[in-house]
């Protein structure tokens, strides 16, 4: 059932084989290719048998020899490859822990995801190589609950019989259900339940087993809790603790896809966690890294080979390029483990209620009359006060925001948003004035700006329609009508074509079906969908608008679920696969949204602000439309998937524009002071030359 890249090599002669590593490393320089070419062509046991060959033609020994051939990360991962798997993750612990600081990511990756066996192995390879025993060195080096549960984990005392006992299944139900009805303040007695768990239950499904015990646990417990146990622990726990329990139920959920999220995580943003990226594509080669690459491939819409072969260089991406074994980009269909995860990951989010948070609040004791006249004073005389307007307006929700307006009429005679216009400038006055509309007003204002002047904005089109409610796209329509004289559909038919135009026509109108799924229906939904993918594209292209832009959200998880299993296909990757430019966006943009919309809009926000430059209005566009619906959600989602705060994250990309713009203003002015001087100096320069002449 496990699913290696890397198996054993046929013909294989550790002779012949030492003889050729010897000769790529023989005279001035070495023969890279053919050491990467070889050694990752061979198991981790043939490798251990050219060791012992080399010693014997050469005697010599080949690691060494190799580290002082080779250099830097691609040596790393050679001399890495060398080693067995416990001795592997021996010397990964002891990296860890070993100076000052400790590295308690790498502790949580390989102590929560390795079998018994391994977990022995390693305590005893751990011995060998630094006669120190491993649990009082992690001891010595870690504190508190996540101290214990790294402890518990180092026993390697897992049930791993792959039984399921009905009752016992019940009798943790009930012990965490304690938790859950009687809301226990001790948090160490929770968490004593949880750690025993968590820790003594295996993590590993044996063939053709669809549940482990926990899985059954886990499911009892979110429909009792109505949130899943991850929920329940980042609401509980902090820090290390909390990372390594999340570690531990991923594992139970899916190796494989919490080792997607560890290999995605190395490579995401600036710069390359190599140590990680080298440890996970080292240990999971020849166990399950085909169903690692699906379910990369699964979460993030992308291949595991073509984000490596992005990230990394040289002879170190070729390495590494052939254990993770092949592009996955080009494919369809699921691996078995894969398809299971799928259909697994559509069941949780529709069984999932999740609880939307916004960020803006009504004020208490708010008095809009005094406000208006704090805002007045802060725009009155020589300068504007702009601190004063961002916490009047910042902190209050946008029905206030309307009060305020009204007050500054009736009190001042003044129209406060010709006042802000007038004081403020560049994004500072579009993210307040997109502040003081109203949510109608500013999504129609958005939706204007998309379609006006030269281009479109397509990307904004399809983020507001894919993601209103009916209400919410009926109010943006009469606002649309209001302030420009006329439809919202008429503009967008005429600034976009085809398919693209119909669906934005088809989502304008307001009319998505509301309530639960049909489960009867939504089967057919599916099998419809299906068939269509073997239809021409117009025909396929129909289809899938007659479904996804009039079906309700609930509804459409339920479908989507229904096309893995009768497909053995994942809806996403049928979309960019079959589809092509702003129809492949929307379909997509739809299916992000039914699946997790706070995940869609922390995407939305991650690109606004990746790389060089800002797309400041799509940043404006999500924080002021957001902010009193779900951007606590979002918060949330965008540390998760980006190891990164969406405040560090803003704070540091406006912070860039900031000092790109006060260096341009210094080079212009320096620009300047260099021209007045050559005015200055260029009639005496003219003078110094006459008199040359003369």
């Amino acid at each position: 059932w496990a699913k290696g890249t890397i198996t054993d090599a046929a013909n294989f002669d550790p002779s012949v084989d030492a003889e050729t590593l010897y000769n790529a490393m023989k005279g001035i320089g070495s023969d890279k290719e053919a050491i990467l070419d070889l050694i990752t062509s061979r198991s981790n046991a043939q490798r251990q048998e050219i060791i012992t060959a080399y010693k014997s033609s050469f005697g010599q020994d080949l690691i060494e020899d190799l580290k002082y051939e080779l250099t830097g990360k691609f040596e790393r991962l050679i001399v890495s490859l060398m080693r067995t798997p416990a001795y592997h993750d021996a010397k990964e612990i002891h990296d860890a822990i070993k100076g000052v600081g400790t590295n308690e990511r790498c502790l949580i990756e390989v102590l929560a995801s390795r079998n018994n066996r391994q977990i022995h192995e390693m305590v005893a390879a751990y011995k060998d190589a630094y006669g120190r025993d491993m649990e009082e060195d992690v001891i010595g080096d870690t504190s508190g609950h996540f101290k214990k549960m790294l402890v518990v984990l180092l026993q390697g005392t897992r049930d791993e019989s792959g039984v399921v006992d009905a009752d016992l299944v019940q009798q943790d139900i009930k012990l965490i259900l304690y938790y859950v009805l009687h809301t226990v303040k001790d948090i160490g007695l929770y968490m004593c339940c949880i750690i025993m768990l968590c820790a003594l239950c295996s993590l590993y499904q044996p063939p053709g087993s669809v549940v482990t015990h926990l899985h059954l646990v886990f499911e009892a417990y979110e429909a009792i809790a109505e949130m899943s146990i991850e929920d329940s622990i980042k609401h509980e726990l902090s820090g290390d603790f909390e990372r390594l329990m999340l570690a531990v139920v991923q594992c139970i959920r899916s190796v494989p896809m919490f080792f997607a999220r560890r290999l995605y995580k190395s490579m995401k943003g600036l710069g390359t966690a190599d140590n990680t990226l080298i440890r996970i594509m080292i240990s999971r080669s020849e166990i399950d890294m085909l169903d690692i690459r699906e379910c990369f491939r699964l979460r993030y819409e992308k291949s595991l080979y073509n984000m490596i072969k992005d990230d990394t260089s040289g002879d170190y991406k070729r390495t590494l390029l052939n254990l993770c074994g092949g592009d996955d980009d080009l494919a369809g269909e699921f691996f078995p483990e894969a398809a299971q995860i799928a259909y697994k990951m559509w069941e949780l989010s529709a069984m999932t209620k999740v609880q939307l948070r916004p960020t803006v609040r009504p004020a208490s004791n708010f008095d809009p009359a005094a406000d208006a006249q704090a805002l007045r004073k802060a725009m009155k005389g020589f300068g504007t006060d702009e601190d004063a307007i961002i916490d009047i307006v910042a902190n209050r929700s946008n029905a206030q925001r309307q009060e305020i307006r009204k007050a500054f009429k009736s009190l001042l005679g003044r129209d406060l948003m010709k006042d802000l216009k007038s004081e403020l400038s560049k994004n500072l006055e579009r993210l307040i004035i997109g502040l003081m509309l109203t949510p109608a007003e500013f999504d129609a204002k958005m939706m204007r700006k998309a379609m006006e002047g030269a281009g479109t904005d397509e990307h904004a089109l399809i983020e507001i329609l894919a993601t209103r409610s009916n209400e919410q796209i009926h109010a943006m329509n009469a606002a649309y009508q209001s302030a420009y004289k006329t439809s919202l559909e008429e503009a967008i038919q005429s600034d976009t074509s085809g398919h693209f135009c119909r669906i934005l026509v088809s989502l304008v109108q307001g009319a998505r079906e509301e309530g639960p799924a049909d489960v009867e229906r939504a089967n057919t939904d599916a099998q419809e969908l299906a068939s269509s993918c073997n239809a021409d594209s117009d025909d396929m292209e129909m289809k899938f608008m007659s479904i996804l832009c009039t079906r309700s959200f609930p509804h459409l998880r339920k479908v989507f679920q229904e096309f893995v299993r009768c497909s053995n296909k994942d809806i996403e990757q049928i979309i960019k696969k079959e589809m092509s430019g702003d129809v492949k966006n929307s379909f997509y943009a739809i299916v992000r949204s039914v699946k997790n919309q706070p995940s869609y809009f922390a995407d939305r926000l991650y690109k606004a602000m990746k790389g060089l430059g800002t797309d400041d209005r799509a940043l404006i566009r999500i924080m002021v439309s957001r902010s009193e619906v779900d951007l606590f959600n979002i918060r949330k989602e965008f540390k998760e998937t980006y190891d990164s705060s969406l405040h560090e994250f803003i704070q540091v990309e406006t912070m860039i524009v900031s000092l790109s713009l006060r260096l341009l203003a210094l080079i212009v002015g320096l620009l300047r002071s260099l021209l007045i001087c050559l005015s200055w100096l260029l009639p005496w320069l003219c003078l110094m030359a006459l008199e040359v002449c003369v």
